[in-house]
């Protein structure tokens, strides 16, 4: 397993969009939450991780898509929807830092669930363990706060998918939500998986 610097190393090089967060301590904790993430998995980098949204899920045809290009992509376009909104509504002043933070972290569950050894337990009996034990946003919240990232991240990573729909979201975890289901609907319409993701 490569050290906590060599993980910290990988996930600068996966996210490059990490520099658009000004607040340098938000910076490093964001990078410190995936490291801490990688690090109960088997996972050296986020690309490592099979670029799909869950275990079942397709994956990308021919190697063209990762993971980190999902939460890069997902951050982009949530940053895309608030300028959109705050063009016609200045006053909402949505905080980009935080916003990127949560685009970035949205996924932060992720190698726990995709972990190749935590799905081979999980399978071996389900009647003990469920399917999954633990889903990615739920594992999310737990990276998030160990990681001491501010509290609407951890909203985000464990409210930007369907568990979010037994809550309010905040405005930037609701902007997330959208940009990650945006993600998923584009690249599946666009043929790029190897499968359909949505029957409609």
């Amino acid at each position: 397993m490569p050290s906590m610097d060599e993980l910290r190393k990988n996930v600068r090089k996966c996210l490059p969009e990490l520099q658009e967060i000004r607040n340098t301590e938000l910076r490093d904790k964001v990078v410190e939450a995936w490291a801490l993430a990688l690090s109960e998995s088997e996972f050296a980098s986020i690309d490592d991780i099979p670029a799909q949204a869950a275990p079942e899920h397709p994956l990308f045809k021919d190697g063209q898509g990762t993971q980190s290009g999902h939460f890069r992509g997902v951050a982009r376009i949530a940053q895309g929807i608030a300028d959109g909104l705050e063009a016609l509504h200045p006053s909402l002043k949505i905080d980009r830092d935080l916003l990127w933070a949560c685009g970035l972290c949205h996924d932060l569950g992720k190698p726990y669930e995709m972990s190749p050894r935590n799905q081979a337990r999980w399978k071996s009996d389900v009647a003990t363990y469920g399917y999954p034990a633990i889903r990615h946003p739920g594992y999310g919240i737990h990276i998030a706060l160990m990681a001491e990232l501010p509290e609407v991240v951890a909203q985000t990573a464990g409210y930007h998918s369907m568990e979010g729909e037994w809550v309010k979201r905040s405005l930037l975890t609701t902007l997330v939500h959208f940009a990650d289901y945006s993600y998923w609907h584009a690249v599946d319409r666009a043929g790029l998986l190897v499968g359909p993701m949505f029957l409609k």
